[in-house]
């Protein structure tokens, strides 16, 4: 059986509340607690039967935000346009909007809590 190679993704934050309201605000999506004691979770929306994973917003003591080697990339319609809320909502932007081809555009930005993400369209 052929399968994504992510399954999951996990943004570690310092404070939830700041970061669910990034998230929330640039992504126009509403984030869901999951029954987790440690670490806390809040799930990005997740539909089941279509292309590409999903992930949470995680706080644990004891793991920082921010400096990781690792990049996820949200789809959106226009990623130019979800890179002006995220500076909005506090975000520093990394690269405005680019082309990579057929593929489509990207941008790249810092979140409230240091953490590096990609904005990815087609247009």
């Amino acid at each position: 059986m052929m399968q994504n190679p992510v399954g999951w993704f996990e943004i570690y934050v310092q404070e939830m509340a700041r970061a669910r309201t990034f998230y929330e605000t640039v992504l126009q999506v509403k984030l869901e607690q999951l029954n987790s004691s440690t670490p806390e979770l809040w799930k990005f929306p997740q539909a089941m039967t279509s292309y590409g994973a999903s992930g949470a917003l995680a706080k644990m003591d004891g793991v920082p935000s921010g400096g990781n080697s690792t990049l996820v990339y949200f789809s959106c319609a226009d990623c130019a346009a979800a890179l002006k809320r995220a500076v909005a909502a506090g975000a520093r932007t990394m690269k405005e909007r680019f082309s990579i081809g057929e593929y489509g555009f990207i941008a790249l930005a810092f979140d409230t809590e240091g953490n590096l993400f990609g904005l990815h369209s087609m247009q």
